[in-house]
């Protein structure tokens, strides 16, 4: 799969671009303030050189008295001035532009948090970790830059014209000519060039996608000799990227010689006209030296269309997550703990409309504090179920309840506040033992050390915890990698313990383990699932003799249910499997 699924930005005005921006930065107006200001008195300062040159030239080469000192002071003030306004302007607009962006950032991680579960399956961790890190930060980088430039720029553009206009305005009307046909070179290849870009940013995207599954998959790339078939999947990418790369540098590029054509005829027809008109020598000067000086801000200004681009489509699927993508929504029902009760009444689940439902009509009653084992095949839907539970999932039609309440009428974070979850794809954080088994404890709340250590002795962790060279505090590494795989699962755990929710859900929780661990840790669950509904996804059907009841699925029906024993006698699907597991 070399197209990751992936947000779609429409395509908008540039205005509408910038305007869904503007929002947040507008804590940041002192730093522009500061920005214009002196972007203002550094532009004011331009036509001061242009302007030295007419006494210079009319008087200083002439015989006549001129005080030559003051041309030094004159040029020395000019540029010292000019740094110092050019120092406040970008500190300014540095300073406006790092808090944007920080904002920015903040406020889409923080709706990434809240997001439906469905951004998760529409786009690959590598897009959604490029978005809000690299791309935000490149996006911002670029925009500032050029926005200080567009700014500096525009100002001294308008200063050095005011002072052509000053000088000889009849002259001043050949310079006119430069501005509407650069704004047409800038319109049109800018418009090219916000393609490429966009093109760009899928091609990176479906880069790194390809980079990510294999860093996630590296084992069984080797285990398979596919490195080749996928260094070409790679190559193919990268050239594709290559070459976009190329051609939107090509449309930026391109815009520097045609508006210097530009620029070069129109100093060519003044020149002609300043010598048919005659004149003195130095406004004559002034005047050139004027117009020369023009050619850099426009220059400047004619390339800054590539930057802003850049930024702007860099910036946008930032926006397209803050703007664009729901939230997740809830009602206000918030009892506290819950006492337990799930209901299925009549719940399908189907993921495409061409495909079998993973979950066919479900009606089912879990009574609060009882004990009920999900088992059958692989792909019976046992997993889709218990996703549906804490909202991780929404059904195609029928209604969950948790107490009588369908889930929908709840709070989202009350309903997560009743389940414990120790899955076999155990998740852990680069942070401390302690914090891995309090997670969801607030910051500004101490973790209950002593909790900690009572959940990680039940989970038969707590010596290797104390053992550790920080103790409770050791860094576990990225996703446990400083642990094995049976100490990764239990601290696993070791955090539902903590939780001490109302509803444990166990998929299949002591798969990791050696026959003592598993042992010790199967009482400590089992002691902790007294008074507690718990729902217990089973592979190893000898791990669950001990539940309430048993409900066997196939292709996302419940076709039995029972005890172990009461299933074993049916002879039905249920001892089908048992006897599988068991068969010498």
């Amino acid at each position: 799969m070399d197209n990751p699924p992936r947000m779609n930005t429409p395509e908008l005005t540039l205005k509408t671009r910038i305007a869904r921006l503007a929002p947040y930065f507008a804590n940041s107006r002192r730093g522009f303030i500061l920005m214009i200001i002196g972007s203002l008195v550094g532009a004011a300062t331009e036509p001061l050189v242009p302007a030295l040159m007419k006494p210079l030239f009319d008087n200083g080469f002439s015989g006549a008295t001129f005080p030559l000192w003051m041309v030094p002071v004159a040029i020395i003030g000019t540029f010292a001035l000019r740094g110092v306004a050019g120092l406040v302007a970008q500190y300014g607009l540095s300073w406006a532009a790092n808090r944007g962006t920080q904002e920015m950032r903040e406020v889409m991680f923080r709706r990434m948090l809240k997001a439906e579960p469905s951004l998760f399956g529409k786009n690959t961790a590598s897009s959604l970790t490029n978005m809000l890190t690299y791309e935000v930060q490149t996006g911002s980088t670029l925009l500032v830059g050029s926005l200080m430039t567009l700014v500096r720029d525009s100002f001294t553009v308008l200063a050095l014209f005011a002072y052509l206009i000053y000088v000889n305005w009849a002259l001043t009307l050949f310079v006119a000519v430069l501005f509407p046909l650069t704004a047409v070179v800038m319109r049109k290849l800018s418009k090219r060039l916000h393609r490429l870009t966009i093109e760009g940013r899928k091609a990176t995207d479906q880069l790194a996608y390809v980079v990510e599954e294999n860093v996630l998959a590296w084992r069984i790339v080797r285990l398979h000799g596919a490195e080749n078939v996928q260094a070409s999947r790679f190559d193919g990418v990268s050239d594709v990227l290559r070459r976009l790369s190329l051609k939107s540098a090509m449309a930026g590029a391109t815009m520097t010689p045609i508006t210097q054509m530009i620029a070069a005829c129109s100093l060519s027809a003044v020149v002609v006209a300043a010598l048919w008109q005659g004149g003195s020598q130095g406004t004559f000067v002034s005047f050139i030296t004027c117009m020369l000086m023009l050619l850099a801000p426009i220059k400047h200004l004619s390339d800054v269309a590539a930057p802003i681009t850049r930024g702007l489509a860099s910036l946008e699927r930032g926006v397209a997550l803050i703007n664009e993508v729901p939230m997740e929504h809830g009602g206000t029902h918030d009892p506290g703990r819950a006492l337990g009760k799930v209901e299925l009444r009549d719940v399908t689940l189907q993921y495409k409309t061409d495909q079998q439902p993973a979950l066919a009509g479900l009606t089912f009653t879990i009574e609060a504090g009882e004990t009920v084992a999900l088992v059958g095949p692989s792909g019976a839907g046992k997993s889709t179920l218990v996703n549906l539970l804490p909202r991780f999932l929404e059904p195609t039609s029928g209604t969950v309840l948790l107490d009588d309440q369908p889930l929908q009428e709840w709070r989202v974070d009350a309903l997560r506040r009743q389940f414990a979850l120790v899955s076999q794809d155990v998740v852990l954080f680069n942070d401390t033992m302690a914090a891995n088994v309090a997670l969801g404890t607030a910051t500004n709340v101490p973790v209950d050390r002593a909790a900690v250590k009572e959940a990680l002795r039940a989970a038969n962790l707590l010596d290797f915890a104390e053992g550790l060279p920080q103790g409770l505090d050791t860094l576990v590494g990225h996703n446990g990698s400083q642990l094995s795989g049976g100490q990764r699962q239990r601290l696993a755990i070791a955090r539902a313990i903590y939780k001490n929710a109302p509803i444990l859900i166990l998929d299949e929780a002591t798969s990791a383990l050696d026959s003592e661990s598993e042992r010790l840790v199967q009482e400590a669950l089992e002691a902790l699932m007294k008074g507690r509904t718990s729902i217990v996804i089973a592979h190893r059907l000898s791990t669950i003799k001990s539940a309430d009841r048993v409900l066997v699925l196939e292709e996302g029906r419940v076709i039995e249910q029972g005890t172990h024993a009461e299933l074993l006698a049916q002879g039905g699907l249920f001892a089908h499997l048992h006897s599988l597991q068991f068969r010498h």
